[in-house]
């Protein structure tokens, strides 16, 4: 067997150097068993060993193996990231919070692969593109204003509030004095003005 290229370690357990396959001399296979009774893992260390260099012009790209879908024979590989010169380890989430649901049975299986190191540096900036419009879009969407509806109904819970405690009866009609009213919209202008937000917001 040649000399091992790769370390792994998954998150809380030991050091794996030795691949479970080798399907070519350029593609590594490493099966991870489910820890029993620890905390499954979602996060795992690639690196190169010490002493390895790979060739001039290629890096490591690292996959994700999962199970194919029905209808699929081959197993889907999720690009992950790579490794290589000038970046000889690198942290890898894997897609869940553990290892359930992530590898094959109770199994997560890592695929790394030497390939050109033009084409995984082309593949990490798409990923990186991509995680990074994802975060910007899940940011527009948190700061997106309440409708024109919303903002309504919070004005009018807000009055409703302030206003019940003033209420009264006219034989047998309720009534709020126009005092009350306008002692309603003196406060509520002036928190507009203090704090121009505070409808936004779901207090």
């Amino acid at each position: 067997m040649s000399q091992p290229l790769f370390g792994l370690v998954p998150a809380g357990q030991p050091v794996i150097v030795t691949p479970t396959e080798t399907p070519t001399p350029t593609t590594f296979l490493y099966s991870i068993p489910a820890p029993v009774n620890v905390k499954p893992f979602s996060h795992i260390v690639v690196f190169l060993l010490p002493g390895v260099v790979l060739l001039e012009g290629t890096a490591a790209a690292i996959y994700l193996v999962t199970p194919s879908p029905p209808g699929q024979i081959e197993p889907n590989f999720k690009f992950l990231g790579g490794v290589g010169p000038g970046k000889e380890s690198a942290i890898f989430k894997l897609g869940g919070p553990s290892v359930d649901g992530q590898g094959q049975g109770n199994m997560v299986v890592l695929g790394i692969s030497v390939e050109p190191a033009e084409s995984v540096a082309a593949r990490i900036v798409e990923i990186t593109a991509a995680s990074t419009e994802n975060n910007s879009q899940a940011l527009v969407s948190a700061r997106q204003p309440p409708s024109t509806l919303v903002l309504a109904q919070r004005i009018i819970k807000n009055a409703f509030n302030f206003l019940a405690s003033f209420s009264g009866t006219a034989g047998q009609v309720e009534v709020v004095p126009l005092k009350a009213f306008e002692e309603w919209w003196r406060k509520f202008e002036s928190r507009v003005r203090s704090d121009p937000g505070f409808l936004e917001r779901d207090d």
